[in-house]
């Protein structure tokens, strides 16, 4: 184990905050049948977020973070284990709990104030006016209140949809990898825009990435996982303040250290 290593288990190892846990899992197991035959997809996940953090989920295609975050916002019933939030079971999904999906989801019959005021519909017409014109404002599309999404480019339409994840003032978001599709510099932007606003609102944040310098740049803590089954391999805490200098010593510590710890390190 080099030093970097050392340094990144070391960090893992640290304890966590004194915040109250938002989501726990317990020896969470996952498995599908497959022509016959069982496919183990997760096997003994045991993961504790706080209330207001930030967490990448990391790994490689195919070892079950897409299906991790799946059950943790409802969509799927693990096969062992349970998960709760706030103390109480996961049974399906909840509309406390957002989930923004790898495909982007707005509508594309709605203006982009349509597609954020799409959850509001309890509140009064005017209540509904101010909390869609405020997270116009906090995801930088003003003027572009009227405009339909195939006026809008990619990284645009990201930031309508998460101004309407946040909008419906989620508890929790599930973010499974929302910035896949979008061009280097515009996943850069969007990156900064969602720390932005995760810092402003301090919602529960799940984001999983294959990207080991997303996780790094944005989460508190990168939890590593192993190729299929997925188990946890490592916690990292991120322990460099934002925003984060990407060449800095400590910042290249933790990345190499993930990338030793999947093995990646000498195939770059």
């Amino acid at each position: 184990m080099n030093t970097a290593t050392e340094r990144v288990m070391a960090t893992a190892e640290s304890p966590k905050s004194s915040l109250p846990v938002k989501l726990r899992t317990e020896n969470v197991g996952m498995a599908f049948l497959r022509e016959g035959k069982t496919l183990q997809v997760l096997e003994n996940i045991d993961l504790e977020v706080d209330d207001g953090e930030f967490v990448c989920l990391l790994g490689p295609s195919g070892c079950g973070k897409s299906t991790l975050l799946s059950a943790m916002a409802g969509f799927l019933k693990p096969t062992s284990g349970e998960i709760r939030i706030d103390g109480e079971m996961v049974k399906g999904p909840d509309p406390r709990r957002i989930f923004v999906f790898q495909e982007r989801g707005v509508f594309p019959w709605l203006t982009v104030e349509g597609n954020i005021g799409f959850g509001l519909s309890k509140l009064s017409r005017n209540e509904r006016a101010q909390r869609v014109d405020h997270y116009i404002r906090m995801v930088g599309l003003e003027g572009f209140g009227k405009s339909y999404p195939h006026e809008l480019s990619g990284g645009m339409k990201q930031r309508v949809e998460v101004a309407r994840a946040l909008a419906v003032n989620p508890d929790v978001m599930f973010l499974d990898e929302p910035f896949g599709a979008l061009d280097s510099i515009t996943r850069m932007i969007m990156r900064g825009e969602l720390l932005r606003i995760w810092q402003a609102e301090r919602k529960t944040i799940l984001f999983v990435t294959h990207d080991i310098d997303e996780a790094v740049q944005l989460a508190d803590r990168v939890v590593v996982m192993s190729a299929r089954p997925g188990r946890i391999q490592q916690v990292v805490s991120i322990d460099v303040a934002h925003p984060r200098d990407i060449s800095s010593r400590r910042y290249l510590e933790l990345r190499d250290g993930i990338l030793n710890q999947i093995g990646l390190a000498h195939r770059l």
